[in-house]
Order: C-alpha cells, then structure tokens, then sequence
C-alpha cells in the first residue's frame, strides 16, 4: 500500500502545481509525469488489457484476437498509437468515453468491451492509464471488429441494451467496510473486471443480480466466487486466495483455462496489497446458500465403473485418493470446481487438457494431457461421476451425451481407442 500511497500523493502533488512545476522545474514535472505513466501500465495490467488486444503471434496491442460470444464474433481493436489503424489520433475524451461509457468515436461498443465494469475507475487512474496507452508504439494493424450477423451488427441498438443493463457510475466506497475491502471491492468490480465471466447473463448478455456465482464462457464454467464451502471459496482463506492468483496455485487447486491467462498476464504482477484487498474483498461476499445433492453410492454402476477407469487414467497423477500434488496437481477432495452444477471446465479439461500456470512465484506449471483420443464419451463420463462423487465431493452424474455434446462444442477430437 505504501507505493500506492506514494503513487497518488505524487499525482495529485503534480496536478496541484502543474504550472509551476513546467515553469520552474521541468525535470521535476518530468518526473512526476513518469510516475503518471508507470501508474498507467500497472492499471494496463490489472484491466488486463493487453490479454484482449493482442492475437496469437501478433504484435502487443494490435488487436485482433476474435471473442466468440453468443451473438457472433467480435474482433478487438488495434489500440496502439497508429494514427490510420489505431487509436494515434483520440483524444484523452475519446478515450475516456470508449472504456469508462461504451462510447466509441464511431458508435457504441459492445460490452465484449468490459465498460460495464470499466466505469468503476476513477478520473485520476483512467487519466493515467491514458498517459500510458500513449507511449504503446504504434502498430499498423488494420482490424475489422464488428462481425456480428444482423441485427446484432446494428451498433444503435446498444442504446436500449445500455439503458437496461449499464450503471453508468464510478465506484464508491462502502464506509461500513475497511480500506483493504474497499481497495478490493474497487480491483474485482473494475480494472478487473472479475464479474464479465464470473457473473451469469441473462439472454441479452447483461448480467444478472448473481454477481459472483458462476458462468459458462466459450466452452469453460467461471467457478462460483462467494463464500460457499461447496461450490465456492468458502474454505479458502486469504492467502489462499493470494497464493492462487500470485502462483496460479495453492493448497487446494490449480488454474486452468482462461484463469491462467488472467494470472499469468495480470495478477501475478500486482502488489502483495493489491493482492490482498481482493481476496480480503472476496472473504467479505455472504456465502450462497445453495441445496448440496447427496452423493452418489459406491455402488452406483457408473461410480464403479469411473473407479477402475481413474485408476487406471488418472491415478498416476492425482493418486488414488484425489490428493494430487500441493501447488502443482490439484487436490480432488471438496473440490468446488468439481461440485458445480456446471461440468463444463471438467469436460474441457478431460478432452482437450490444460497447461498449467507458469509464474514467477511458480516457473514449473504442470500440464494435464488431453484424452479425446484415447477415451470414449461413456469411460470419460464414468470418470467425470466417479470424481463428483467421491472424497467429499457430491454433484450430478455427467452422461455420455454430456460428453459427445462437449467433444461436439470444442472441437476435440474423436477417440481412436476401443
């Protein structure tokens, strides 16, 4: 917190005597601009920008990377310093109305856009992530973002989405809770944007009043993050929540998925402060109340059969218990992301596998091999039973459909194996 501190006194120090500092001591105001600029980039950081901006093998920042939504393909921008391609010749204003308003120079955004989330930051952080956005090297990278089908393509309909689901509103603190909940509270409902996968949607895309309870997300289920000790994170403490987004791993679990993108690129490279008011904020959430199933009996046919197959597949990795390996193999038992009623992340994980998390915290990240090829939709779902319903866990039976439906929507692989 104290860098922090030192950031803002600093900005608000030169803003204060911003004529007298270039009058009399330019290497002073300098200074102080370069403050506003490294502000900038960790703010880039934290909204995860360049996660967004930049495609496979392109260049930082250039856009094109597609976002498969609901409603069709949205490609997104080149926000470098182009003048033809980029963003070379907005305004602060204009800038400030497309990520904190939804309002481009040529129409409205559409929320793939976070600017839902976005109009929580304040006027001294968007004004210094704008100093940095600036100093991005310009890039000539012409992207053509709207590929939507119609009527979706009709950018003016967003006027009625907006008066629906967008509060078009800075944060405010609660003054009930401490600064580290606040800090927090401003980190996840903001910068970054924790609710754009973590929250569901309606079948407009807005989200709904469940902030925090888990969404499905091109293929991937975005675990529930309140304080449930079932399908939550109500068994984690706050240094397990910062261990987690720190390494990519902790005690009980590892990153998979978009998730890893999210700490690799952005939140292992915020402060232990940072770090520790988002978890504080997190504690701080009600835990949901939700009806927990019974779970299956041992001598369910489908539980017996997963048995022997995860002996057999599974086992040599995650051990015949389901303890897995601390901080590198994710431990079975109670496992929230097991328990959700949503087996998506589980089916993705099973088909197509995952590499694990590479940080600085944690440089050795272990990956899950994919079994698509080699396991039919009826073993992976006895498996998939088999786990949900052992070492604490209890969830609903994954069917063979489920899996043929999952292989179908991710494109994996048919097995070659009988």
């Amino acid at each position: 917190m104290t860098q922090n501190l030192l950031q803002r006194t600093l900005r608000l120090s030169f803003r204060n005597s911003i004529i007298f500092s270039l009058t009399a001591f330019p290497v002073y105001a300098a200074q102080a601009e370069n403050v506003h600029v490294e502000h900038g980039r960790y703010l880039s950081i934290a909204g995860d920008c360049l996660a967004c901006h930049t495609t496979a093998g392109g260049k930082p920042f250039a856009g094109g990377l597609d976002l498969k939504t609901p409603f069709g393909v949205i490609t997104t921008s080149n926000i470098t310093s182009d003048k033809e391609t980029g963003i070379g010749n907005w305004t602060f204003q204009q800038f400030d109305n497309a990520v904190r308003h939804g309002k481009g120079p040529n129409g409205h955004l559409y929320p793939a856009m976070p600017y839902t989330a976005y109009a929580q930051i304040s006027d001294t952080d968007i004004a210094d992530l704008w100093s940095y956005i600036q100093t991005i090297q310009p890039v000539h990278n012409k992207v053509e973002s709207n590929k939507l089908p119609f009527p979706y393509n009709i950018r003016a309909l967003l006027v009625f989405w907006n008066l629906l689901f967008f509060n078009n509103s800075a944060f405010v603190s609660d003054p009930t809770k401490s600064a580290d909940v606040n800090r927090g509270a401003y980190l996840v409902k903001g910068l970054e944007h924790c609710g754009t996968c973590h929250t569901p949607k309606n079948i407009f895309g807005g989200d709904t009043k469940d902030a925090f309870q888990g969404a499905s997300l091109q293929g991937w289920y975005a675990p529930d993050l309140t304080n449930n000790a079932h399908i939550g994170l109500g068994r984690w403490t706050i240094e397990d929540i910062v261990t987690y987004l720190r390494s990519g791993t902790n005690r009980y679990t590892a990153a998979y998925g978009p998730m890893t993108e999210t700490i690799v690129n952005s939140t292992q490279h915020l402060t232990d402060a940072d770090l520790h008011a988002i978890a504080a904020y997190f504690k701080s959430l009600s835990p949901r109340n939700i009806t927990i199933p019974a779970p299956l009996p041992t001598s369910n046919e489908q539980v017996k059969a997963g048995q022997y197959e995860f002996i057999v597949e599974c086992s040599a990795c995650h051990k015949s218990d389901g303890t897995g390996i601390s901080n590198m193999i994710p431990d079975l038992r109670n496992n929230p992301a097991i328990n959700a009623k949503n087996p998506d992340s589980l089916l993705n994980i099973v088909l197509k596998g995952t590499d694990g998390p590479a940080t600085h915290a944690n440089p050795t990240g272990a990956a899950m091999p994919g079994f698509d090829w080699k396991l039919q939709d009826q073993q992976i779902a006895n498996i998939l039973t088999y786990i949900r319903n052992s070492w604490g866990n209890a969830a609903q039976a994954v069917s063979a459909t489920d899996v043929n439906k999952a292989r179908a929507a991710i494109g994996a692989q048919p097995a070659t194996l009988r």
